[in-house]
């Protein structure tokens, strides 16, 4: 019987102790305070934990630093901490001003609106040298605080809005910040930059042919990217899918082509004449009939599609409610959207 009291008592224990490390380990873990990447070194290796180089409480902290850190441009702002080898006269924190000057201590002021953290610290060291304040000055400067510039994503892209651009990143990269394109994206992407020339690019580009434009274009904080939408074309009537159809590949599509992506008529089509209803420039439709049979057969040519064409394939009895355009139009309104290509 006292064995088995003694017994129960141990292992009520074990458990009590358990317990007591668990809630230090979570006490522990809950004190851990990640501040995202406002403290970083400039001189810190891309894609690596933050260590006690950041000193006192940040030494606990595991901050991973982004591919573009290194090219950071400087800003009105930001905190830097200097810090020259053996000579403590120079070292402190010091803020960025409206200008983008920086005031130091014996050097006076310097201008590093614009440049990374290495080179902010070169011209620092290059300063010393040449005014002979130093023989072989040994300068480390640190960004302690910094905002993170943006870049405005709209259009065709899945989740649009601002979003963190530490430097210059490739066009691919800064459209998979917003999930990509969507079914719906054409091949005109185009890019407003913010600084002073206030240049527009227009990027051409076909995920068939030249993709890698897309790839080979820089975008630098500040800009703003507007993804063009995508001609489309309905095909609907007597079709085995209808629905929207994506003028993915350079924006072109024929007639032949419409139909073949919504899997071809059905046996009760009427392909001798079917109906074209396309917008005029003051936005009233206009009906043209179109020989689908002689197209198929060779005899009639196909006719290229602009964006916004329905295309509607009658019943061989005609005596569907989308004969007139008011029923063709309202049944394009809610057609399913379909994209030529898988992404």
């Amino acid at each position: 019987m006292h064995t088995a009291r003694r017994s129960i008592q141990c292992f009520v224990g074990i458990l009590l102790l358990s317990a007591g490390f668990s809630s230090i380990g979570a006490a522990q873990i809950g004190a851990v305070n990640p501040q995202g990447l406002n403290q970083i070194p400039a001189n810190f290796p891309n894609n690596r934990p933050l260590s006690s180089s950041l000193g006192g409480a940040r030494s606990n902290e595991l901050t991973v630093v982004p591919p573009d850190f290194a090219e950071l441009k400087l800003a009105p702002g930001f905190l830097l901490s200097l810090n020259v080898l053996d000579d403590p006269d120079f070292d402190g924190e010091f803020r960025i001003d409206q200008q983008g000057d920086l005031a130091l201590p014996v050097i006076g002021i310097l201008h590093v609106g614009g440049e990374t953290a290495s080179e902010a610290r070169t011209q620092i060291r290059q300063t010393l040298l040449k005014d002979e304040i130093l023989i072989d000055p040994q300068v480390n400067l640190t960004v302690v605080e910094y905002t993170a510039p943006e870049v405005t994503i709209l259009g065709e892209v899945n989740v649009p809005g601002r979003y963190p651009l530490l430097g210059p990143r490739s066009l691919t990269d800064v459209l998979g910040l917003a999930g990509g394109l969507t079914v719906a994206a054409g091949n005109e992407i185009q890019i407003s930059h913010a600084d002073k020339t206030e240049k527009t690019d227009q990027i051409h580009f076909s995920r068939a042919t030249n993709a890698k434009s897309v790839e080979d274009t820089i975008v630098h904080p500040g800009d703003t990217i507007q993804v063009k939408r995508a001609g489309i074309v309905y095909v609907l009537g007597a079709v085995n899918k209808p629905g929207g159809y994506v003028m993915e590949e350079d924006g072109t599509l024929t007639v032949l082509q419409a139909v073949s992506l919504a899997n071809g008529t059905t046996l009760s089509a009427s392909v001798g004449t079917i109906d074209l209803l396309r917008r005029d420039a003051d936005g009233t439709s206009v009906r043209i009939e179109l020989p689908l049979g002689k197209m198929q057969r060779g005899k009639a040519a196909d006719i290229q599609l602009h964006a916004t064409d329905i295309v509607y394939v009658p019943n061989s009895k005609f005596k569907s409610t989308l004969t007139s355009t008011q029923g063709i139009l309202a049944a394009a309104t809610s057609a399913s959207i379909y994209a030529v290509a898988v992404y």
